[in-house]
């Protein structure tokens, strides 16, 4: 019988602790998918002000003493009651704020201090403990210096993981004065005029990846690639494309405890009692019931393709087509929303992150949007998918692998697609799906093909356990 593959698994953000977004849904679900194959799965990662206040019964591990920096010592907290065994790292100076990284728009002047810090309490923690893991498994550029610091031998072999290839960790030179980092990292980091953590982790880790096939094709070229693809080109036969899952424990309109109105692809009529439901919420008029309910669930940033909603509009508002917004991100996103909002009465935005409104415009809408400029997978296409809220999407990164294409002379597919971003070609492809909504058999055909598809995280964490049978025949024990 093999033995059983150790990882610990280092995150900026976690569900059920804390998070953002997709990275700490993917820090939840991943592990214990993995689990499920018999990897154990520690977690990592900073112990922040948000974990603090919920209460967990926390113990207090041990002291590290780090090498670089203007702090020298971190307190190591360990929660072993949970699935999974979870150590925080404990510095109140940098941790204890309001913010994981930074007011919506803006970021923490320090952050480049504060996750070369983790890094450093992430390799130390390795030391003192002898290094019981087999494979280090690093996401995003906020652990990107754990391979830059120690070379293989020093540490286990190293899989870091591109969850959004537009954050970077780029910092101004200064910064390496503040961090005071050995020379052979200074050499690495060191990218045009600034500091670029991601890029060290491409150059010094064992394996890569990143969150969709073709997200890992695109983001090798000079288009996608942020200044960077010259070094993922380098390391393509290191690189592979693996999709995020969907949590299907979570995300199931047979049980979902969000929704007032539950349903399966046998009991489909009562969407509609949901979407009914959902609307008079909204304030929507009664005489916009019968129309396709257009849903968008998204950080109001300008790669989540904002724009191009904000240009289509009044065409909604003259086809008389309602649609629901929610979200928070950029200020000028949210103000135009909100302006749309009270000016069109087939317009709503809920500025806020709401999660049991998030099931709710999900499940009740008709038709799902989403015309990322670029996207490394996404979730809400698959989970729309699920819910039988047929997408219409842009044909780049996981919404390209995720979306079948509707062909309008078999209708076969699972969403609309289009490619170029400009807001005519999205109206396009969304006025296709509001046709193909009049025709009430043919949809229900879609919604059924829809609410087949499997995006189980059990699939995809047997990619990732191939991967970790890799790196340990690197470094075999």
């Amino acid at each position: 019988m093999a033995r059983k593959i150790r990882v610990l698994y280092a995150t900026s953000e976690a569900f059920p602790f804390t998070g953002t977004g997709g990275l700490a849904e993917v820090s939840r679900a991943l592990p214990l998918a993995l689990k499920e194959f018999g990897v154990e799965v520690d977690l990592i990662l900073p112990f922040y002000e948000e974990v603090s206040k919920k209460g967990i019964p926390l113990r207090r591990l041990l002291d590290l003493r780090l090498d670089y920096g203007p702090f020298k010592e971190a307190e190591v907290l360990v929660f072993e009651e949970g699935p999974l065994r979870t150590f925080f790292i404990h510095r109140p100076e940098y941790y204890f704020r309001p913010f994981l990284y930074g007011p919506p728009g803006d970021a923490y002047p320090d952050n480049a201090q504060r996750f070369s810090f983790f890094c450093q309490a992430v390799l130390a923690l390795g030391r003192t403990l002898g290094w019981p893991w087999d494979v280090l498994h690093c996401h995003d550029w906020h652990t990107a210096l754990i391979p830059v610091l120690l070379p293989l031998g020093e540490r286990p072999p190293v899989l870091f993981t591109i969850h959004n290839h537009g954050y970077q960790g780029a910092f101004p030179l200064k910064v390496l004065e503040e961090m005071q980092l050995p020379p052979r990292a200074i050499d690495t980091l060191v990218h045009g005029e600034g500091v670029n953590f991601l890029k060290g982790a491409i150059l010094c880790s064992e394996k890569l990846s990143t969150v969709s096939p073709s997200y890992a094709l695109e983001i090798q070229t000079p288009e996608m690639g942020f200044g960077l693809d010259q070094y993922l080109r380098q390391r393509s036969k290191d690189l592979i494309g693996i999709l995020n899952g969907v949590d299907y424990s979570l995300w199931d309109p047979r049980n979902d405890p969000y929704l007032p109105v539950r349903f399966s692809p046998k009991e489909l009529s009562r969407k509609s009692l949901l979407k009914r439901e959902l609307m008079s919420e909204l304030g929507f008029q009664p005489e916009l019931f019968n129309r396709p309910l257009l849903g968008m669930v998204s950080r109001l940033v300008y790669e989540k393709g904002i724009e191009l909603l904000l240009a289509i509009l009044e065409v909604l508002s003259k086809l008389q087509l309602p649609l629901v917004v929610l979200g928070v991100g950029e200020r000028r996103f949210e103000e135009a929303l909100a302006r749309a909002s009270e000016s069109l009465g087939n317009i709503r935005a809920v500025l806020a992150f709401d999660e049991t409104m998030a099931h709710k415009v999900i499940a009740g809408s008709d038709i799902y949007l989403m015309p990322s400029l670029y996207e490394p997978c996404g979730l809400n296409q698959m989970v729309a998918l699920r819910y039988g809220t047929i997408p219409v999407v842009r044909n780049t990164g996981g919404l390209k692998d995720t979306v079948k294409g509707v062909d309008l002379k078999t209708f076969k597919g699972t969403g609309f697609k289009f490619s170029v971003p400009k807001p005519c070609y999205f109206l396009k492809a969304l006025l296709r799906a509001v046709r193909v909504y009049g025709q009430k058999r043919i949809w229900r055909r879609l919604q059924l093909e829809a609410m087949k598809e499997d995006f189980s995280w059990r699939r995809q964490a047997s990619h990732y356990l191939r991967l970790y049978e890799e790196l340990c025949a690197l470094n075999p024990r």
